[in-house]
């Protein structure tokens, strides 16, 4: 009889790799609205650190640039400048003539913004990248049509049948 090559396994081949993918973690969201208000939903205030009760911001944009496509929050302790207002169930920054005047037209156009954190002077400050909302496209439908079928297209069908 001849002899089998086999191959044999040892346990650390039979363990699984800690391999965990690397997730990406999104940014914390928000939006302008209608009214040209800064809103932060609550959930964003508190991935990002910030007691709403409390917080006064000087807000500042990109200097020489004539369109607003990002705008800073630098937090501020002397009670000057802009404080978080409680709408609803967020909290926003009404930022009407700052907006307007840096060329965003949120009354025809939505905005959201992605927030993140960097350092000013040694303290924390966020950074809003503002962006426009782009509307999910339905796809159009190309399945098989469905019900009965329209009056001229039917009475078509019988006449070449009956002919």
């Amino acid at each position: 009889m001849k002899a089998k090559s086999i191959r044999f396994f040892s346990p650390q081949e039979n363990q699984a790799q800690q391999e965990s993918p690397a997730k990406t973690k999104s940014l914390p969201t928000g939006r302008i609205s209608p009214a040209g208000k800064v809103l932060f939903p609550a959930a964003t205030l508190e991935e990002l650190g910030i007691e709403a009760e409390n917080a006064w911001f000087q807000v500042g944009t990109d200097q020489g640039k004539r369109k607003i496509k990002n705008l800073y929050l630098v937090p501020n302790d002397q009670q000057q400048g802009f404080q978080l207002v409680r709408t609803g169930r967020a909290y926003s920054l009404p930022l009407e003539l700052i907006l307007s005047k840096g060329g965003i037209d949120y009354k025809k156009q939505s905005y959201v913004f992605e927030a993140s954190i960097f350092d000013h002077d040694g303290t924390p400050a966020y950074q809003l990248a503002l962006a426009t909302e782009t509307p999910v496209e339905k796809q159009p439908y190309t399945g098989k049509p469905r019900g009965r079928k329209p009056k001229n297209q039917q009475s078509a069908v019988d006449k070449q049948a009956g002919e």
